[in-house]
């Protein structure tokens, strides 16, 4: 399994075993209207992808990360420096926090440690916001490593109690060595303008990840209950085009029921999802959540 080098919350690395064995066989287009972190389709096998997010800096972070596909050293220089250069800790290097932090911090030593460095690479990258690896950066070293911008385009996350580590490095590699070759188009559109645009074929599928309406999480905050029927009109206005296609959604919530899709959902094959839900808030794991996984094809299962 890969791993999206975003290391987003709430992407579907952990959840790929189980909706693979729910997806097509053979996928001709393999089409993601929220593409996010891009965990989904760095798992999936297709002869064309077609990847859109509302978000332009998360399009414009895969594009850049795409440019090093042939380059992964030079790629891995460039964020060195940068990390390097702010003095940032870098755990993969070895460059760590000292005991006498990890005893007095010992669950927010890297953040204690990175405060100021982060705060002066992101207020440097407010300035000027076309280098897309300081922004990689600051997702990578950013608390819960989110995107977030406040009401005058500035990046305001807080530093987070992580670094670039092994993990980070391993994502970032495998992402480039899938990428590599493979007919990959990315769009900034909303969701129905860019499938709009779209021809549909027997072979195409259509993956949606879409907004949580229950959850609390910083990507879900534009979406809410006109959204949440609006797609669901239009996925059967493509299940009547005989476009094939799966959905994951939260049912329930602490206490909340997004009963707008559990009633939608029951015209088609609905399966369990063994998620574990994490809390954006506090990342404890939420045993009253459940997330289930819906598509147009195949044996009804509940």
């Amino acid at each position: 399994m890969i791993r999206s080098p975003f290391f987003y919350v709430g992407d579907k690395y952990k959840l790929m075993p189980q909706l693979r064995m729910k997806m097509p066989c053979y996928i001709g287009d393999y089409i993601e209207p929220f593409v996010g972190g891009g965990s989904s389709f760095l798992n999936t096998t297709s002869k064309r992808y077609l990847l859109n997010d509302i978000d332009p800096y998360v399009v414009r972070l895969h594009l850049e990360l795409g440019k090093y596909v042939d380059d992964i050293d030079g790629l891995y220089k460039k964020i060195f420096k940068i990390i390097d250069d702010y003095g940032l800790s870098c755990s993969f290097k070895g460059r760590t926090a000292c005991e006498e932090l990890k005893k007095a911090y010992p669950k927010t030593y890297y953040a204690k440690m990175n405060k100021e460095a982060y705060i002066a690479l992101r207020n440097d990258f407010n300035k000027d916001k076309s280098d897309m690896l300081k922004l990689y950066i600051l997702l990578i070293y950013g608390f819960n490593h989110m995107i977030r911008f406040n009401n005058n385009e500035q990046f305001n996350l807080p530093v987070g109690n992580v670094d670039f580590n092994k993990n980070v490095y391993t994502a970032l590699t495998n992402y480039l060595s899938f990428v590599k070759g493979k007919d990959i188009v990315f769009s900034n559109e909303d969701y129905i303008d860019f499938l709009s645009k779209l021809k549909f074929n027997s072979d195409s599928y259509i993956y949606f990840d879409p907004p949580y309406l229950i959850s609390m999480s910083e990507y879900n905050k534009l979406w809410n209950p006109e959204k949440e029927q609006e797609l669901c009109n239009y996925l059967d206005y493509l299940n009547k085009q005989g476009v094939r296609f799966g959905i994951t959604n939260l049912i329930t919530h602490k206490d909340k029921i997004n009963s707008t899709f559990v009633n939608w959902a029951k015209k088609y094959s609905v399966y369990d999802i063994s998620s574990n839900y994490i809390s954006f808030n506090d990342n404890t794991i939420k045993e009253k959540s459940k997330e289930i996984f819906v598509t147009n094809y195949g044996e009804r299962k509940i």
